[in-house]
């Protein structure tokens, strides 16, 4: 079971592939943790990749496929995997297909969760962090009992400039041009699933959990 999840940031994809991995016992394969690990362990292709994101360039795609294909092929992820935040671009896509092609494997499902803009700008400029703790909170979703105040440790609860209305428009504007591609790119290939990522959590993961029967 290969699986890749599509989706605006904050869709709600992150959650959706951390079930799956869990229900599934499948590993849940992010590029981050990629990255982190391959860099922390001092790999060849860790190396590469800090070499660029410490002159704060993007890792090439070529190369961050390598990373991705080296991890899929360890023994944790023989039965199937969740990538989440790869591919990003059609190029990356087209790569990863080759490198799965020459393994003989393929992509059984991508799965993009639908959101519009207007909902995530309300869904991630509601958040709010604890400066003390790291603690997060929604202003709706999930308030703290005193207004702009950490239940757990009682500092001050902020907007991270990442969750600012101005700066979401901003990487929604990216996704829509860099990764939406992906939506024609899977549905071409035939294993494109698409789902309400309005509903609640538990209601979406029921029907992921459908069509993976």
């Amino acid at each position: 079971m290969r699986i890749i999840m599509l989706g605006a940031p904050g869709a709600g994809k992150g959650t959706q592939a951390k079930m799956i991995a869990s229900e599934y016992q499948i590993p849940h394969i992010s590029t981050g943790d990629i990255f982190r690990s391959n860099i922390k362990n001092g790999t060849e292709l860790g190396k590469k990749a800090k070499e660029y994101m410490d002159q704060g360039l993007l890792v090439p795609d070529s190369l961050t496929c390598d990373l991705v294909v080296d991890r899929i092929a360890q023994d944790d992820a023989k039965n199937g995997y969740v990538l989440d935040g790869f591919p990003r671009t059609i190029p990356q896509a087209e790569a990863l297909t080759e490198a799965l092609k020459a393994r003989g494997e393929a992509i059984d499902y991508a799965i993009d969760i639908e959101v519009p803009d207007e909902n995530i700008v309300t869904r991630m400029s509601g958040r709010r962090a604890c400066l003390g703790c790291g603690a997060t909170y929604h202003i709706k979703y999930n308030p703290p009992k005193a207004e702009n105040v950490c239940d757990a440790c009682g500092k001050e609860l902020v907007l991270r400039d990442d969750d600012k209305p101005e700066t979401v428009q901003k990487r929604l504007d990216v996704y829509h041009e860099q990764t939406q591609p992906l939506i024609s790119y899977y549905t071409e290939a035939g294993v494109l699933k698409e789902l309400d990522g309005t509903q609640d959590i538990d209601v979406i993961f029921g029907q992921i959990k459908e069509l993976l029967k």
